[in-house]
């Protein structure tokens, strides 16, 4: 696949073109079904597009930590279960390799002509998605308890794991980091952030051939479990609610997460003005001495399935522009780094662009990633708790990709 990336990451203070305002829906009719994540700014969206609600136009949302995991067998089914996918760099892979969603310049065409180039997700000259969020995770820092031993910001995990140690050893907070180390995906990401942190490459040049067992790969472990020692003892089963819940109960001072968490943070729910006065969003760190930030930028955006009729497609594409016409934007502004007409970047938003200013690589498209991103994430487990060396683990999780890959065509 060619994949045209999201030109720039940089200068997201940018508020970009029109992407078309809708005085109403003016649906005919049709079925709208959206399967998404479950965050703040998805939960906006899917908000907005129940507005073309009627007696002739049904909406629907499954907003669900699961939907990587529902996705495919879903919109397998024909008529697909649901109408439209909200995916990221990765989660689309697959349902291209399935040919699973359909294109939209035809759907643009009608119904969004100004929609900017920034917004299209075009793969093999079609456009795939419409890219509405970018995101990266990146730390959350406690400014007063950093100020307690005398630290500021970090810039480098090295300096992360020395900070740590100073406030574990002052007493300040029991375990004072978190990121989102859920056995699983949330793991395999970590590993994927670090990693390239560190400079390495996923795969060997110009193949789908495994390079992760490697010098690199046992550095970056040895950083992750180094890290996690200053974590809780549940870390495997740490998603992004419960890094967010911990931050904002006061049990945390330096935290690796997701910036579109920063909107919820930094609110005045679930929280105090204690925790949230004295929070700062900075960018991901580097590691091992290297240049860049070890984090991956993505984008969040929707897609169409390809096994419903093009009266829903029409339907569901106008639905969702609906939900991200510029209103809807300016009501929820710090629910995320919009990529859309009516935003204005504000505190949730540094970390994310100071991470894509320092440089931070895209999370790789490739049909393949995914294999290893699951072999990874199931792998790493036995490492993390202990049990095994991170020669094993790398060993392992070698060996799971590369049957995957074989069996997918990827590999002879």
């Amino acid at each position: 696949m060619t994949i045209s990336k999201l030109s720039t990451f940089t200068g997201l203070a940018v508020i970009l073109g029109a992407s078309g305002a809708f005085a109403d829906c003016g649906i005919a009719s049709g079925r709208v079904a959206i399967l998404s994540n479950d965050f703040p700014a998805l939960q906006a969206m899917a908000a907005g597009a129940a507005e073309c609600a009627s007696a002739t136009v049904s909406v629907t949302a499954n907003q669900t930590t699961e939907h990587r995991d529902i996705q495919v067998a879903a919109l397998t089914a024909n008529p697909a279960e649901y109408t439209a996918a909200v995916v990221a760099n990765s989660s689309i892979v697959p349902l291209m390799n399935e040919g699973l969603i359909r294109p939209l310049d035809d759907l643009i065409a009608q119904y969004a002509p100004d929609l900017p180039q920034l917004n299209k997700i075009t793969i093999d000259g079609k456009v795939m998605a419409v890219a509405f969020m970018a995101n990266a995770q990146h730390l959350f820092v406690r400014d007063d308890l950093l100020a307690q031993v005398g630290a500021s910001a970090p810039a480098t995990y090295e300096e992360v794991l020395d900070i740590l140690g100073k406030l574990r050893a002052a007493g300040a907070v029991d375990h004072p980091f978190a990121m989102n180390t859920a056995a699983g995906w949330n793991l395999g990401e970590e590993f994927v952030n670090m990693y390239l942190g560190h400079g390495g490459e996923l795969f060997a040049a110009g193949s789908a051939a495994p390079a992760i067992n490697n010098e690199t790969g046992i550095a970056t472990l040895e950083m992750l479990a180094a890290l996690n020692e200053y974590a809780n003892p549940d870390f495997l089963t740490f998603d992004s609610n419960a890094t967010q819940a911990l931050w904002e109960s006061g049990e945390l001072a330096i935290a690796y997460m997701w910036g579109s968490r920063g909107g919820a943070i930094l609110d005045d729910q679930n929280s105090t003005p204690e925790i949230t006065g004295n929070t700062s969003l900075i960018a991901a760190p580097t590691v091992g001495g290297g240049a860049l930030p070890a984090s991956t930028l993505w984008w969040d955006g929707f897609t169409i399935a390809a096994n419903i009729s093009d009266e829903d497609a029409a339907a569901t594409f106008q639905a969702l522009m609906h939900g991200l016409r510029p209103e809807v934007i300016t009501a929820n502004n710090n629910a995320a780094v919009w990529l859309m007409e009516g935003y204005t970047p504000g505190a949730p938003a540094a970390g994310v662009a100071a991470t894509a200013n320092a440089g931070a690589r895209p999370y790789p498209m490739l049909p393949y990633v995914g294999l290893m991103h699951t072999a990874l994430g199931n792998e790493l487990a036995q490492f993390m708790q202990g049990q095994e060396s991170a020669e094993q683990a790398l060993a392992d999780v070698e060996a799971a990709y590369i049957a995957a890959a074989r069996e997918q065509g990827f590999l002879q």
